[in-house]
């Protein structure tokens, strides 16, 4: 039952309003009396702070290269934007709707956003680029840009903007790109060939007479 009422309430929260959605319309939802619900969540806001600690996955440091971890998130935003569930990050919509720094909501959105940017900036801090701080905070801010972008145009591939300039961003600050890596080195140009080439070439052209 408590997991019934927790999937009900964040389905309503999320798709409907904190603010707009209250405890007896939950209750109805699931069909039991709110004397039942309260028996598993004493307040509307045990509700809400159940509702928003469900989404509340701490960011983890896999083996892969680090660029590599950050732009696989933006390809997940994408396909997470592209669901017709899809309505804006519920930490996000949890701060404007309580519209109240005090309220425990609103203090765990904050935390979460804060600790996948110190995620982010201590994975930099090792890897000794400049600025580490400075560098996450923009790549969040392209995250929360691409959030809002997919939410106002309904446009899952604002997700791949996005990426493009966390690669640009990131590559510049000296994050190694293994794509790049990967990719031979351009040709050279017609007329131009390459030192080697021409090296190759005086020791087999025969000699000149005098």
């Amino acid at each position: 039952m408590q997991e019934r009422i927790l999937e009900t309430a964040g389905r309503l929260f999320y798709g409907q309003g904190i603010r707009a959605v209250g405890v007896d319309t939950v209750a109805a939802e699931i069909g039991i009396s709110k004397r039942t619900l309260y028996n598993y969540y004493p307040s509307k806001d045990d509700l809400i702070l159940a509702y928003l600690s469900r989404h509340f996955v701490q960011a983890k440091t896999s083996d892969r290269p680090l660029l590599e971890q950050i732009l696989r998130y933006f390809d997940w935003l994408e396909r997470w934007f592209a669901t017709d569930t899809f309505r804006g990050c519920p930490f996000v919509n949890a701060v404007a709707e309580l519209g109240d720094a005090s309220h425990p909501g609103t203090k765990m959105a904050v935390a979460f956003k804060e600790q996948r940017r110190l995620w982010l900036r201590d994975a930099l801090t090792q890897m000794k680029v400049a600025d580490p701080d400075g560098l996450a905070t923009q790549v969040a801010i392209l995250v929360e840009g691409a959030i809002i972008a997919a939410l106002v145009r309904h446009d899952p591939s604002v997700a791949r903007a996005a990426k493009a300039a966390a690669r640009v961003l990131l590559t510049a600050a000296g994050v190694p790109d293994p794509d790049a890596a990967a990719q031979p080195a351009p040709p050279a140009g017609p007329g131009r060939p390459r030192k080697s080439a021409k090296r190759a070439a005086k020791r087999e052209a025969p000699a000149r007479r005098s």
